[in-house]
């Protein structure tokens, strides 16, 4: 019906409702604007409770080039980090990782899949959420001045990081899972908080990183972790461990190589912030259920038992491991170890034992003959301990030397400990 305009009641009335409609219409094209994040993240913010409130600051303020990241972050962050984080800590967070990835010299290598899942993440596990990346990177990035590859950064911050902060391993840390800024304050960590320190130290300067562990050896020694970097392919390294032969060697190749992929207690696993329907198994907190993880067995299976088959070690051999004591306190000591077999004294071996600098479960290996005898000697800080031994049927022996007396030398297998 047209309206007739020579009105004036009517005139006002077609008037209003044309700027009614159209700030409507304006306000509607706002919001469209606004809410630029997906559907997933709009269930996740409805899902954070009365912390919506700072979930909701952040999108509203993150830098439009940084919206991918914080989105995935707030879709797949643990029910509990939904929460309680707040958006300054989110924001802070995001901003320095797209800032780590624009002044890395091999950003162009870096897939958007990568750097969200392996260098935005702020938690590698469960340890505490802490503000790390400001601290962490200032002390990072000058160390890696220079380096061209995540590999050449990645061995970098393992050589000179641990000193620069003066942290080393102990088991007297107050926890397993400690985040990097309470390793760096207490100076002490096992392999779970020297892990999580190096990869947070790793994507602070861009290096894609993750944490990787079993649960249980295949021969019971216990638990163990390490972590994994990106460089054309996962390469992995112990933390506090650097080797001269570079990544991809420790002391634990071997163990490693005994590894289940079909027994869960027994398999490898890696850290993921990207939901993956599998659970990272963690002995120091084994309620939790929520970090995501990605089995990598296969990796670690295939390139030691190549190793293993070249040394021979399936025509019949074994493992003699030595750990040398300084009695009576009890604490692991460094000394020359030499290993001879009796019927073939050509047939000789000689390594340095393990302190307590050292993991728990990275005790000096021998290779040797299964069934044969050994004679094994200890020379350290002046005194020499000798024994004979002979090996078992046992993948792995251990032998206990005491420098002071030999009171207490035992053959046995190596009962599980570990990261707990």
């Amino acid at each position: 019906m047209a309206i007739p305009v020579s009105k004036p009641w009517a005139l006002v009335l077609f008037r209003l409702t044309i700027l009614v409609g159209a700030m409507g219409w304006v306000v509607l094209r706002l919001g469209a604007a606004e809410a630029w994040w997906s559907p997933a993240v709009e269930t996740a913010l409805r899902s954070a409770g009365t912390n919506r409130v700072e979930l909701q600051r952040a999108v509203e303020r993150v830098p439009p080039a940084q919206r991918p990241g914080l989105a995935f972050l707030l879709e797949h962050m643990p029910d509990a980090d939904r929460n309680q984080l707040s958006a300054d800590f989110l924001l802070e967070n995001t901003e320095l990782a797209y800032a780590a990835l624009a002044s890395a010299p091999w950003r162009e290598r870096l897939t958007p899949e990568l750097f969200l899942n392996d260098v935005l993440p702020y938690v590698c596990v469960n340890e505490a959420r802490e503000a790390w990346r400001s601290k962490v990177r200032a002390i990072s990035l000058p160390l890696v001045a220079g380096c061209r590859t995540p590999t050449e950064a990645a061995r970098r911050l393992n050589e000179k990081l641990f000193p620069f902060v003066k942290v080393k391993y102990s088991t007297q840390r107050r926890r397993a899972d400690q985040g990097p800024l309470e390793t760096m304050d207490s100076g002490i960590a096992t392999c779970t908080g020297l892990s999580i320190l190096l990869i947070d130290a790793c994507r602070s300067v861009g290096v894609p990183a993750r944490l990787v562990g079993t649960p249980l050896w295949a021969n019971l020694r216990g638990n163990h972790t390490w972590l994994e970097i990106w460089d054309g392919d996962w390469h992995f390294l112990g933390a506090a461990e650097p080797d001269p032969a570079g990544l991809d060697h420790g002391w634990f190749v071997h163990d490693a190589s005994e590894a289940r992929r079909d027994e869960p207690k027994h398999a490898i696993y890696a850290s993921s912030f990207r939901r993956t329907g599998l659970a990272f198994p963690m002995v120091w907190a084994k309620d939790v259920d929520w970090v995501p993880a990605v089995n990598v067995t296969d990796r670690y299976v295939p390139k030691a038992n190549l190793t293993m088959a070249t040394a021979g070690s399936g025509n019949g051999k074994g493992r003699l491991l030595v750990k040398v004591l300084d009695r009576p306190a009890g604490r692991r000591v460094s000394a020359t170890v030499h290993v001879v077999d009796t019927d073939n004294p050509a047939a000789k071996w000689t390594g340095i034992s393990r302190d307590e600098s050292a993991d728990l479960n990275d005790i000096l290996p021998f290779e040797v003959q299964r069934g044969g005898t050994y004679k094994v000697e200890a020379e350290g800080h002046g005194r020499v301990r000798r024994t004979e031994v002979t090996v078992g049927t046992n993948a792995h022996d251990l032998v206990v030397l005491d420098l002071p007396a030999l009171r207490s030398i035992t053959v046995r297998p190596y009962p599980a400990r570990g990261d707990r």
